[in-house]
């Protein structure tokens, strides 16, 4: 059975794919059983691996394969400097078997997707979350990516979604306030540039790309969105993943001024809103996940 498809240039994908794949490339792991994962990521099929290990197929050619070698490339670099866990790649798969990408063979991560009844202190987990953040950002960016289509171009400067937001907001007429949201839009586009250096970033640091386990936050998964840029890209777990009364202890334990703030609240909105007309149909979590972001940040705005 092949995993549902998102995109209409997707890959077919199934578990008989990937068995030939790793028979041909790593016989060592041929016996270990293979089960589709179930996820709302958009970049890649994935499919458990025995116990401790996943297989990453791209679910399209081009970018997403880009990000895919970015992340086998920088990943065990970055790890050992953050404090929370991050996924390590184990194998790089080339193309075969009818299938015409490079792919991954990565660690499994324990932990469930983050969610606000998942986690026991929501104070404590903006200080981690915040944590993380500048530990991340204080890593030497030497030889780092810039921003570009191999990350969706998260951490360029925002008024360059402008018009993609705007396209976003009238797809999706008699589906929302589009007064209250244009309206948070046009706010976050009045905050200055970021001023400083590039710095590493996520570049989608919200949703279903953290982790928890016993009640804390554990990893941090999917850095398809890596590169050096605004660190303001980042801020978009405050109105996705945190509850409004945590939120101050994320941005005072970050020490974020205002414009960065502000540039972090369009982030949040603009990814949610150009998410939702090209997921309707195809990805329910992430709508669900894009309609509370906006809801947040139109509550933090108003």
């Amino acid at each position: 059975m092949s995993t549902p498809k998102m995109h209409d240039d997707e890959i077919s994908t199934d578990a008989g794919l990937v068995r030939r794949l790793l028979a041909a490339q790593f016989p060592d792991w041929t016996g270990l059983p293979i089960r589709p994962f179930d996820s709302a990521g958009s970049d890649n099929a994935i499919f458990r691996l025995g116990d401790d290990m996943v297989v990453r197929l791209p679910r399209r050619a081009g970018r997403t394969v880009d990000s895919l070698d970015k992340e086998v490339e920088w990943l065990p670099r970055l790890a050992p400097q953050l404090p929370l866990q991050i996924p390590l790649p184990l194998a790089r798969g080339v193309p075969g078997e009818g299938y015409p990408c490079g792919w991954a063979v990565y660690q499994w991560l324990e932990g469930e997707t983050a969610a606000a009844e998942l986690i026991s202190d929501p104070r404590q987990a903006a200080s981690d979350l915040a944590g993380f953040l500048a530990a991340l950002q204080r890593i030497e960016p030497d030889g780092g990516p810039l921003p570009g289509e191999h990350n969706f171009f998260r951490g360029v400067p925002l008024v360059t979604r402008d018009e993609t937001v705007r396209s976003a907001i009238a797809a999706l007429e008699g589906k929302l306030d589009a007064g209250a949201v244009t309206a948070a839009w046009e706010a976050a586009l009045e905050a200055p540039d970021w001023q400083g250096p590039p710095v590493w970033i996520h570049g989608d640091f919200a949703d279903g790309n953290l982790l928890v386990d016993r009640g804390r936050l554990s990893g941090v998964i999917d850095w398809g969105g890596l590169a050096l840029g605004d660190p303001a890209c980042d801020l978009m777990a405050a109105w996705s993943f945190l509850p409004a009364d945590a939120r101050e202890t994320f941005r005072e334990t970050l020490n974020v001024d205002d414009a960065t703030w502000a540039r972090g609240r369009g982030w949040a909105l603009s990814v949610a809103l150009i998410a939702l007309p090209y997921y309707w149909t195809t990805n329910p979590v992430r709508v669900a996940y894009s309609w509370a972001r906006i809801r947040e940040v139109l509550a933090d705005h108003g």
